[in-house]
């Protein structure tokens, strides 16, 4: 989502970086570049007007001036005030007498019933015990999406199909969860407008009714500065206390996460990655800035990691490693795991200055280059994954026919498969790497 604002940032430093010393009005040009990037990404102008204006009062001190480097000075002033801007981590409070209730509000179509989903599992996988209530009785196959998600992950919904008004579904909910032992119940509401007073009044008769602990407003990070104005409207009919922004893995400009903690006060608590049920971040805000300044996030790259790899295999790969085995079904799963993590171009973002690579690498033809490595794996039989050497030109071709590919495509594999291979055996025996081998180029 910060691409196009990240590149054009550390234009402005590199640009800045050639400069030895830092002199008042190199500052006020720099700030002016900064402005512009900003503004573009459409970031809320009187948060630029208040950013640009602390940077300046910290940039043109002395330990900036007299600096060895004085860019590196500049981004860590940068990156400090975006922490500062963007506000503290959001965190759920989930206090006082169990169930606690956690509300979901927003327009239609901001991805309410999934995010109650995403949260359910999350909460889930933290040793919680949640329920989700079907409170959006306006669209008919919001009851039945929800329910679907609920059994797909194993979580209790509670839903009411009759002419019972959303007040009393929720009510209803909340004391089903009491007796059923659950310690954590999510709401789902129905979309709306934050100009239609009826519908508005009603989510302040069911705030009313159950007392959540937390009402989160779920926002699309694509609508830019209008997720401000959606933010504010709420704000008069309920007391949010939480923001969830989604699809911030879309190509939005990225001016509200920004924007909206300035703006109106209330924390960013989660980031919506994706379309998938595990794609929920929790928000950091400095790994958020780190990542705008193209610095990487490494230790959302590690969570990832950590949420998706299986200890048992990480153990058994470890044995392998250390015999110095590595065969074709090896290679497999470790592609697999790391398709699991999320796109290619969102992983390879967390890596410290990687941005770049990421903005010249054409994703689209890499991610179908891993597909192919697929499947022309899946198309070979146990035994040759576990042995590519009994492959002859007649199986390359029943493989290249069956993963749709060329006989040239599978050579390619093969030797790549060997280079990792005399690579692994290097490093189980405890070799140094000779030659300048590196890793194997898998597109």
């Amino acid at each position: 989502m910060f691409e196009s604002l990240t590149e054009k940032l550390q234009t402005v430093f590199d640009r800045m970086g050639k400069r030895g010393v830092l002199r008042e009005e190199d500052v006020d040009a720099v700030l002016r570049e900064i402005r512009l990037a900003l503004l573009e990404a459409d970031v809320n102008y009187k948060v630029v007007k208040d950013f640009v204006a602390r940077v300046r009062t910290e940039a043109v001190g002395e330990e900036v001036a007299r600096a060895l480097n004085p860019a590196q000075q500049v981004v860590k002033i940068v990156h400090q005030e975006l922490v500062t801007t963007l506000g503290e981590p959001g965190r759920l409070q989930l206090t006082g007498t169990a169930p606690y209730v956690i509300m979901l509000v927003g327009l239609q179509g901001s991805g309410k019933t999934t995010m109650v989903a995403k949260l359910a599992r999350q909460l889930r996988e933290k040793g919680r015990f949640p329920m989700m209530v079907a409170g959006d009785t306006y669209r008919p196959a919001a009851i039945t999406q929800l329910e679907v998600l609920g059994r797909q992950l194993n979580i209790p919904v509670y839903s009411e199909r009759g002419k019972v008004a959303p007040p009393e579904i929720c009510a209803q909910g909340v004391q089903a969860a009491r007796e059923r032992g659950t310690d954590v119940v999510l709401l789902d509401t129905a979309g709306r407008l934050q100009i239609d007073d009826d519908m508005m009044a009603e989510l302040a008769a069911i705030q009313g009714r159950v007392r959540p602990v937390e009402v989160l407003l779920v926002a699309d990070a694509m609508t830019g500065q209008e997720a401000v104005n959606i933010a504010q409207g709420f704000r008069e009919y309920v007391n949010l206390t939480g923001l969830i922004l989604t699809k911030v893995d879309g190509d939005a400009r990225g001016g509200a996460a920004i924007s909206m903690r300035a703006v109106t006060g209330v924390p960013i608590k989660y980031l919506g990655t994706g379309e998938k049920l595990g794609a929920l971040e929790p928000f950091h805000p400095e790994r958020l800035a780190s990542r705008i300044l193209g610095m990487g996030d490494m230790l959302t790259l590690i969570e990832k990691a950590e949420a998706t790899y299986d200890e048992q295999q990480a153990q058994e790969m470890e044995q392998k490693l250390r015999k110095g085995q590595f065969d074709l079904e090896d290679f497999l799963d470790q592609l697999r795991q790391l398709r699991q993590m999320g796109p290619l171009q969102e992983i390879l973002a967390m890596l410290p200055g990687a941005n770049r690579l990421v903005k010249d690498l054409p994703m689209d033809q890499t991610e179908q280059q891993l597909k192919r490595v697929e499947a022309i794996i899946l198309s070979m039989t146990p035994e040759e994954r576990r042995n590519p050497r009994v492959l002859n030109a007649s199986r390359k071709r029943r493989i290249a026919r069956g993963s749709g590919t060329e006989v040239q495509e599978i050579n390619q594999l093969l030797m790549q498969h060997r280079q990792m291979q005399k690579l692994i055996k290097q490093l189980g025996k405890g070799g140094k790497l000779r030659g300048g081998m590196g890793l194997p180029r898998l597109f």
